[in-house]
């Protein structure tokens, strides 16, 4: 990823929550980072599919 691109950003969740993720993470032999990224790519496939390509203006 190119880090001058990169964006960060933190989550509130249940303590339980990041601990039964990381154990699904390391079952799917990726790290945390990489788990979410594949999902928020899928999640945004399965939207475009559905709405049509997302377009974002330039700042």
């Amino acid at each position: 990823m190119n880090q001058g691109m990169e964006k960060h950003f933190g989550l509130r969740v249940d303590a339980e929550i990041p601990a039964k993720f990381r154990y699904v993470c390391g079952y799917e032999g990726r790290s945390a980072n990489s788990q979410l990224i594949q999902l928020m790519l899928r999640c945004i496939a399965d939207y475009e599919k559905e709405h049509g390509k997302i377009t974002l203006e330039e700042p």
